[in-house]
C-alpha cells in the first residue's frame, strides 16, 4: 500500500492481543498482495488484465469492490474505484484495511486500539480509563504544526483521514476528466467512526472543491469535515467543534 503503519494497542490479555496484533499486521500484507497496482501478480491487476473474473479471486477482493461502489453512488460519482479506466481501488483500500486490522485487535480484548496507516487513523475504544483517544490534524501550509487537535471523547470509535496535496503533489484524480482534480483546496480532513469511509469522503470532497465539498460532508449523517484552501481558508463543518479538544 506504499505507507507506514502503527499501532498502539492498550489493555487486554497480553497473549491474546499480541496474537491478534501479529495476524493484522499479517492482514494487511495480505491486502498488499491482493489489492497492489504495482504487482504484476496481485489479483486485483489480473483482475483488471481479465486474466481472472470476479469469482475467482479472494473474498475480500469483492467486498472491496462493493464498497468502491456504494462510495461511487453515494459521492455522486466524486469518488472512484477506477483510475484512468482502469480497475484500481487503492483509494479504498488503505482505510479499509486499517480499520479491519483495528478491529481485530479490539475483538481480542484491547481496551484501546489505535492505528496509523500514512496519517490516516482509526481509533477504538480508549487508552485508559476517563482519557479519550486524541490525534493532532497535521496544518498542509505550515510544516510542523497543527491546524486541529481531535478528540474521541464520547464515542467508541473514531476515524480521522486526511487527503490533499501538501505532501504527494497533485495525486487526487478527478473521475469526471480522468486528470489531476482542479481544487482550490490543498486539503481536506474527514472525521467520522469508520476509516474506510472517512479516506473515501475527503477524497471525494477534496476533488469536489472547498464550497461544495463543504456542503455535501454537511450533508453527511455523522461526519465531519476541516477543509484548508490555497488561500489559507479554513472551512468546518457544524459539528466539527464537538470533535476538537
Amino acid at each position: 500500500m506504499g505507507t507506514v503503519f502503527s499501532f498502539d494497542v492498550r489493555g487486554g490479555d497480553a497473549d491474546a492481543v499480541a496474537a491478534a496484533l501479529g495476524a493484522a499486521v499479517a492482514g494487511l500484507h495480505r491486502a498488499d498482495e491482493l489489492f497492489s497496482t504495482y504487482r504484476q501478480d496481485s489479483e486485483i491487476a489480473r483482475l483488471a488484465r481479465g486474466e481472472l473474473t470476479l469469482a475467482d479471486c479472494s473474498p475480500e477482493v469483492a467486498e472491496v469492490l462493493d464498497l468502491g461502489a456504494r462510495a461511487e453512488r453515494d459521492s455522486d460519482g466524486w469518488f472512484s474505484p477506477r483510475y484512468g479506466g482502469t480497475l484500481d481501488p487503492t483509494g479504498i483500500v488503505k482505510g479499509w484495511a486499517a480499520e479491519r486490522a483495528a478491529r481485530l485487535i479490539a475483538a481480542a480484548g484491547a481496551r484501546g486500539v489505535s492505528v496509523n496507516g500514512g496519517g490516516d487513523v482509526q481509533l477504538l475504544g480508549a487508552p485508559e480509563p476517563h482519557r479519550p483517544w486524541r490525534g493532532g490534524v497535521s496544518d498542509p501550509l505550515r510544516p510542523g504544526r497543527l491546524a486541529a487537535v481531535v478528540s474521541a471523547a464520547g464515542t467508541e470509535e473514531l476515524a480521522v483521514a486526511t487527503s490533499g496535496t501538501a505532501e504527494r503533489g497533485a495525486h487526487i484524480v478527478d473521475p469526471r476528466t480522468g486528470r489531476a482534480a482542479v481544487s482550490d483546496l490543498v486539503a481536506v480532513t474527514v472525521v467520522t467512526p469508520r476509516l474506510t469511509w472517512a479516506d473515501c469522503w475527503a477524497t471525494a470532497a477534496f476533488a469536489r472543491g472547498s464550497r461544495d465539498g463543504l456542503a455535501w460532508l454537511e450533508s453527511l449523517p455523522d461526519v465531519e469535515g476541516l477543509l484548508v484552501t490555497a488561500g489559507d481558508e479554513v472551512l468546518c463543518t457544524s459539528g466539527l467543534a464537538a470533535r476538537l479538544g
